[in-house]
């Protein structure tokens, strides 16, 4: 049995990742302010701190605690929501890397894996984007995860050993409906559902790599054990190029009832499109079958529909 800190453990990803964990019969624990997660999203079995990992007191309630490994999930991870505070973006997501990376050193914990960002490339040609690729991020958010994903490579030269997981469009039961400014596909499902119409802001020619949660999970997991993944910066995507019209397509055919879709306006910080070159991650991780869209659409709606 190892002992895990998962740091927004009350979030979509890091609560899905904290339940693995325990599955496979490990102790974790994790840090989360509930800014956007929720306490009841939080698994049983978990050692739960409510504080901010950008905040150096909170350091207190765990300094004398060892752990097997980190994982940073926790931050702001809106793009859109990242110009409307940028302090508050570099505190969330580059600060709390820092501070995470110095308890780690001081602790003694030499595993490290962090939860980064396609918002780092920003706009690419269309064609699948390689980790080599040029970074010119085009919000806040993609700017903050960059630079700490810079502060991992300084800190690898003090013995961390770490990885950085590039997620592309991460979807799946479980996610935050209620944000209307965070998800692409949570957002038009919670519109679809609620409001029985669909405001796609920016074209439907846009596309992304929709990539599902339990695949993502599959990911954060192997890195523990898959030494290849060690000082490695890796696509966490499916290769595919989904456009925007396609998703629309697929969500208001599950549902029964008529549903309007209007397009619109834009969102500052967005990009036309992007998705994964996925070579490092199969050369690392082997081959893994992922969970087709349409499968993973059915299931999220399923679980919304239960939900609501």
């Amino acid at each position: 049995m190892k002992n895990y800190l998962v740091t927004g453990g009350a979030g979509f990803i890091g609560s899905c990742l904290i339940r693995r964990l325990l599955k496979n019969g490990h102790k974790v624990t994790t840090i989360d302010n509930l800014t956007t997660g929720f306490k009841s999203n939080v698994p049983r079995n978990t050692n739960f701190i409510r504080g901010n990992c950008g905040d150096p007191k909170i350091y207190k309630k765990i300094a004398n605690v060892k752990f097997d490994a980190i994982f940073h999930i926790a931050g702001q991870s809106s793009g859109e929501i990242s110009f409307d505070d940028p302090v508050y973006d570099i505190n969330a997501n580059t600060t709390s890397t820092i501070l995470l990376l110095k308890y780690a050193l001081k602790s003694g914990c030499k595993r490290f894996i962090f939860a980064s960002t396609m918002s780092v490339y920003g706009s690419k040609p269309d064609k699948p984007v390689k980790e080599i690729s040029s970074t010119v991020p085009e919000s806040f958010y993609g700017n903050s995860k960059l630079a700490s994903e810079n502060y991992l490579k300084i800190y690898q030269k003090y013995g961390i050993k770490y990885t950085s997981l590039r997620l592309f469009n991460v979807y799946g039961p479980g996610q935050n409906m209620k944000n209307l400014k965070q998800g692409m596909v949570s957002i038009y499902l919670s519109q679809m559902i609620n409001d029985g119409k669909i405001h796609v802001k920016g074209s439907h020619l846009r596309y992304r790599d929709f990539i599902y949660i339990d695949d993502v999970i599959h990911y954060f997991t192997e890195c523990l054990r898959n030494k290849k993944s060690i000082g490695k910066t890796i696509n966490i995507g499916t290769g595919k190029k989904t456009y925007v019209y396609q998703i629309i397509k697929i969500l208001t055919s599950l549902h029964k009832k008529k549903i309007s879709v209007k397009y619109s306006g834009s969102t500052q910080g967005d990009i036309n499109g992007i998705y994964a070159d996925v070579k490092l991650k199969e050369k690392i991780f082997g081959k893994h079958t992922l969970t087709k869209l349409s499968d993973g659409l059915l299931r999220m709606y399923k679980n919304s529909i239960a939900v609501d």
